[in-house]
């Protein structure tokens, strides 16, 4: 499977980038023990860093989508997270393809200073990704601002995914805004597949699950998890529970079920 197959099936993704921002961040602090579980469980891809890559990419099959993340601003140290004065590119498609990473992903901040120049980066790596024939993940954020006074408002996040795509995106991911019913025209008005971000650790399994489920019931491709994946205390049974909700469509209450049978 590769990255642009994504159109056509639900998927369930790893996301391994945290580290870029936030240096130390618990259950990253070694990223090949983490990597090694995740494969082994059945995950559909990986969303991580070119230091991880570079140093592990033997962990991962070749024959698992990876995407490169690559742009980034100052650490958490330096600027909070969705209050970014600066954003620039750090890496490069060519670097993507060195690592062997058949897709590569960027923000788009909307609301922000840095906005103009998210869609500036977009736009420049989705002329790069067609011609090399990778895919482009856009994670589209509607962050705090004058403008945006709730980030997670349907229409808000409606225009984050659109504008994704508008300036070249090959699939988006964005935040899940809270119930069926609101997501469902997030989906409706973006043309290319849509991803819910996990976002931080939640408070229990089944609300990932239940997250999770709405999401696909209103039409995502499935998901991007993260920290409610490898903060969790077993990462295998979580993985195994998500395939449950995003590959065989069963409730929340029958993919836990599963996942204590770990």
């Amino acid at each position: 499977m590769t990255p642009l197959s994504l159109n056509k099936e639900r998927s369930l993704i790893v996301a391994m980038d945290h580290g870029r921002t936030h240096g130390v961040i618990q259950g990253l602090e070694n990223p090949r023990t983490v990597l090694e579980t995740i494969v082994s469980s059945g995950i559909d891809g990986i969303l991580t860093t070119f230091g991880v890559l570079k140093h592990f990419r033997s962990v991962i099959p070749h024959t698992l989508p990876v995407f490169l993340r690559l742009d980034g601003g100052p650490s958490i140290y330096s600027q909070d997270w969705l209050a970014y004065t600066e954003w620039d590119l750090l890496h490069s498609v060519e670097d993507a393809l060195k690592l062997g990473a058949q897709g590569v992903a960027l923000m788009l901040f909307m609301g922000l200073s840095v906005e103009l120049q998210t869609f500036r980066l977009v736009a420049r790596v989705a002329r790069e990704c067609m011609s090399a024939g990778i895919a482009l993940m856009v994670e589209a954020l509607p962050c705090p601002s004058a403008r945006i006074a709730d980030p997670k408002d349907p229409l808000v996040a409606a225009s984050a995914v659109r504008l994704a795509f508008e300036h070249g995106a090959d699939l988006v991911k964005t935040y899940y805004t809270g119930s069926v019913q609101s997501f469902q025209p997030v989906v409706a008005n973006c043309p290319i597949p849509v991803f819910i971000a996990g976002g931080p650790r939640m408070n229990t399994l089944h609300e990932v699950l239940s997250t999770a489920d709405e999401a696909i019931k209103a039409g995502s491709k499935g998901i991007v998890f993260g920290r409610n994946i490898w903060q969790s205390d077993n990462m295998r049974a979580v993985i195994k529970a998500l395939r449950c909700i995003v590959h065989d469509g069963m409730s929340p209450s029958e993919a836990l079920s599963r996942a204590n049978s770990i």
